[in-house]
């Protein structure tokens, strides 16, 4: 690659970033502790944790160390940013209180799905997605209906950066069959997840797309494989999905 395509990068921001990137899953942690997991000198760790400190990326309480609040902020300009968030929001609370299930929107980013937002029927179980969270495209239905309109090239690129990791028996771990799966969900317009991420839960999900290869991200509905069968699996849910990613295309285009 050149070096346009592939630029040198600064050892110094990669440790800083390590360094918060662990706070972010362990939420609070002392120099030593990050120094071990990181394999870096504690030295080199205290001279990155206080330049977070001085400029309020992180809050000392005695000798834990913590993301400060300042996430929250550009969080939320961020998701101002999409242009799209509070059309999501009104779409899915509806689509949660219709299917009394968990229903969900992701759009990708570095190839991976990341979770914008998520909404709980009155029957929704529980999952370890949040939002913000990244997960890999190819064992979900979000992922794979977001996959499916991408060209050929792009995710070929994405499955050469990530790999196609297997997590159930049901996951593709098979790049032939991967773009087998996609071609049909692209002709059909929306995916399953039969159990392919997490043994016992399936999901159902369609693309939001802004133009013919421009999507935007997808919409989700996940329940209890005891839940999602027969007709309301293959077909009323896949609707209800379908028609929301609608109404979200539309109203995207005068956000």
């Amino acid at each position: 690659m050149t070096p346009e395509t592939n630029p040198r990068t600064i050892q110094a921001v990669g440790i800083t970033l390590e360094v918060i990137d662990y706070l972010h899953e362990h939420d609070r942690a002392r120099v030593t502790e990050i120094a071990d997991a990181l394999d870096r000198s504690k030295g080199t760790i205290h001279c990155h944790l206080a330049t977070l400190l001085e400029k309020e990326h992180v809050v000392k309480d005695g000798d834990d160390y913590r993301l400060s609040l300042r996430y929250l902020e550009l969080g939320e300009r961020v998701k101002d940013r999409l242009g799209i968030y509070d059309v999501v929001t009104d779409e899915l609370s509806d689509l949660a209180e219709q299917s009394n299930e968990l229903v969900q929107f992701a759009t990708e980013e570095h190839g991976k799905g990341v979770y914008l937002y998520k909404k709980g029927g009155e029957r929704a179980v529980q999952t370890a997605s949040s939002i913000g969270k990244r997960e890999y495209l190819h064992c979900t239905s979000l992922g794979k209906s977001i996959l499916a309109h991408y060209p050929r090239e792009r995710v070929e690129a994405i499955i050469d950066r990530h790999g196609l990791p297997g997590y159930t028996p049901n996951t593709i771990t098979s790049s032939t069959e991967l773009f087998e799966e996609l071609e049909t969900i692209r002709d059909r317009g929306y995916a399953f997840d039969d159990e392919e991420k997490i043994e016992g839960l399936r999901c159902v999900a369609a693309p939001v797309k802004a133009g013919e290869d421009d999507v935007l991200g997808a919409v989700s509905i996940s329940g209890p494989s005891s839940r999602m069968t027969g007709d309301r699996y293959r077909e009323e849910l896949p609707d209800m999905v379908s028609r929301s990613a609608n109404v979200i295309e539309i109203n995207a285009k005068f956000s």
